[in-house]
């Protein structure tokens, strides 16, 4: 681990040290962990009865890298989803001879145990429009909401300067689209413009009639934060106009609590229906080189609150310390 000296709060102690872009599935009376390892260069998995036990549940490698070619460098971000009574994982992976070409692939499980059966490679989604994935394109995940499935994604667009947008389309199944791609949200905001001008890492949640997404903003230091957008649940999601974004961060850094750079996020439910947000941050705010390359964003995880019929993101409701 990287040597940085930081204040210890009752707030910074990680459920999991060192993984980013954290990922958690309760499903069939378990809870699944994924993330991004420091070395980018593979997928794995833990599983445990219990949420504090995946704190050291061990930990398999489902996929690693390729030697060269397309999944080679930049493995980024992995989510498992139960589809149709299969299992998945979307994930992104450059090439090492092109880094930044960082395009979504898919892993499938060729049995009903995730942790004990093989995986093999499932190529990329199939989309209606010839253009999608043609840039810079990371963070998919898929919700079901009014009996559709939606797959939201980042995407770079322009030249120059790129752009890191959020994506939306309906789906059929894990691996097929059936709607073109629509802009979903765009940096728009200065909070979503520190560094590069980014919307990544989207994550779904429902309660009480409305579907939430969060996403994170700017670059990957002290100024990442996490966004939030809302709809109806009932609504046509493939409509721009039924999604309201709320004009400031929902989760940023807090020098209090010895959180930085908070953001990438997964929502996932207990047994008794209570909501709680997985997400990473690090233990400070001087970053030696490329933020991205710094290894300790590390798991976190708080109790989801709701008022007045929004989602509250509270350091003060954080597990496991």
């Amino acid at each position: 681990m990287n040597q940085h000296n930081f204040v210890k709060t009752a707030y910074n102690t990680p459920f999991i040290a060192n993984r980013a872009d954290p990922y958690i599935l309760h499903e069939g009376g378990k809870y699944y962990f994924t993330a991004s390892v420091p070395a980018y260069d593979c997928v794995v998995l833990r599983c445990s009865d219990t949420l504090e036990g995946l704190r050291t549940a061990p930990e398999k490698e489902l996929w690693h890298a390729h030697e060269s070619g397309v999944m080679s460098k930049h493995i980024w971000a992995p989510e498992i989803h139960l589809i149709d009574g299969k299992w998945y994982v979307y994930f992104a992976a450059g090439e090492k001879e092109d880094v930044w070409k960082i395009r979504p692939w898919m892993l499938e499980c060729e049995g009903p145990d995730p942790m004990q059966d093989a995986w093999k490679e499932a190529g990329m989604l199939e989309a209606m429009d010839e253009f999608t994935f043609q840039d810079f394109s990371l963070d998919m995940t898929t919700t079901v909401v009014g009996g559709s499935r939606y797959c939201v994604w980042a995407e770079k667009v322009s030249v120059g300067k790129k752009i890191s947008n959020l994506y939306i389309a309906k789906m059929d199944g894990a691996r097929k689209f059936v709607t073109p791609q629509m802009l979903l949200t765009a940096p728009t905001y200065d909070w979503e413009r520190v560094g590069f001008w980014v919307n990544e890492g989207p994550a779904f949640i429902e309660q009480d009639g409305k579907v939430f997404m969060t996403f994170s903003g700017s670059s990957t230091g002290p100024a990442y934060c996490v966004g939030l957008l809302w709809a109806d649940a009932d609504a046509d999601l493939m409509d721009i106009s039924v999604w309201h974004k709320v004009n400031h961060p929902v989760l940023v850094t807090s020098e209090e609590k010895g959180l930085y750079g908070p953001g990438h996020n997964s929502f996932f439910r207990d047994d008794e229906g209570n909501a709680y947000m997985a997400y990473h941050a690090r233990q400070y705010d001087e970053i030696i080189g490329d933020s991205l390359y710094d290894i300790n964003r590390h798991t976190y995880i708080m109790k989801v609150e709701w008022k007045d019929g929004m989602p509250v993101f509270d350091y003060e409701n954080q597990l496991f310390q």
